[in-house]
């Protein structure tokens, strides 16, 4: 349990980085593109990669995770700064409730009971933990941004179960590419930046961007560890990372950061527990 732990502690800090990115006029999109530049490179380095021979078809899937990383991981640095990290954090992590329809909508998985309540659970947890209330006089429109990491991560987690099912090329083979293209992606609109709006590039950008890199691979790292040291129960891997996040994510947004949450909002987490619990069971 100690590799979903560290997981745990890895993912709930990137959340702290983007939460602080703010106060210290750290421009997130320079960190977001140095963070796939080191996420790249730790995954080339400590997993000794052989890169296979690649079918054509996995392509547009690399493409797509290459274009649809560096977006959502911008909506979720804007969803923790106007919304916080406990929202943020369960909207990503309810997510699963995206790849869990889509599975007997799309692919014609025969559909359980206990998935149908659990989606209709996770239905309720979005809504009640969408921040709808109205902030000085005015209307609220920043529900937006929970509501595109939700849907972005829900198509992320579906283009990598693409991926997973690809059995003659390595998870960690594919997910270098996909750290590849995101970089080039990412730092292709930011020398756009530079050379059209006159962007400043600066080393502590650079620096942030690397620590935020390191996290962000830690959580992978750990979650794929997690998987290996306990291969015959994947429900327990996947059920403790995503409830640990919530409860961590929660704990530190309300302690450290004094995010104020609604009866309802409080009721959303409790309904997200829940719905992850049957989920991953119904799995």
């Amino acid at each position: 349990m100690i590799y979903i732990f560290l997981s745990v502690c890895c993912s709930v800090f990137v959340s702290v980085l983007l939460k602080l990115a703010k106060r210290y006029t750290i421009d997130t999109q320079q960190a977001i593109t140095w963070n796939y530049s080191i996420a790249g490179l730790l995954t080339w380095l400590i997993f000794k990669l052989e890169i296979p021979e690649f079918s054509q078809n996995i392509f547009p899937v690399y493409i797509a995770l290459g274009l649809f990383l560096p977006l959502i991981f911008v909506m979720l640095a804007l969803s923790i700064r106007y919304t916080g990290i406990v929202k943020t954090d369960i909207a990503q992590r309810l997510s699963l409730f995206i790849p869990v329809l889509s599975a007997f909508l799309i692919f014609e998985e025969p559909y359980t009971i206990t998935k149908i309540i659990g989606i209709l659970i996770a239905f309720a947890a979005i809504i009640f933990s969408i921040p709808w209330q109205k902030q000085n006089g005015n209307s609220n429109t920043f529900w937006v941004y929970p509501v595109i990491v939700f849907i972005g991560m829900g198509i992320i987690d579906i283009l990598f179960k693409q991926i997973a099912k690809t059995e003659n090329i390595p998870f960690t083979s594919s997910l270098f590419i996909v750290f590849i293209i995101a970089f080039t992606i990412s730092i292709i609109y930011l020398l756009y930046q530079v050379v059209v709006n006159r962007l400043k590039l600066t080393i502590l950008n650079l620096v942030c961007g690397w620590i935020l890199g390191i996290a962000n691979f830690g959580n992978i790292l750990f979650y794929l560890k997690a998987h290996q040291s306990l291969s015959n129960q994947p429900s327990v891997v996947f059920s403790s990372m995503n409830i640990g996040v919530i409860l961590m994510g929660s704990a530190v947004g309300i302690i450290l950061f004094k995010e104020k949450l609604s009866r309802l909002n409080y009721a959303g987490i409790v309904l997200a527990l829940i719905s992850i619990l049957i989920l991953t069971l119904a799995e």
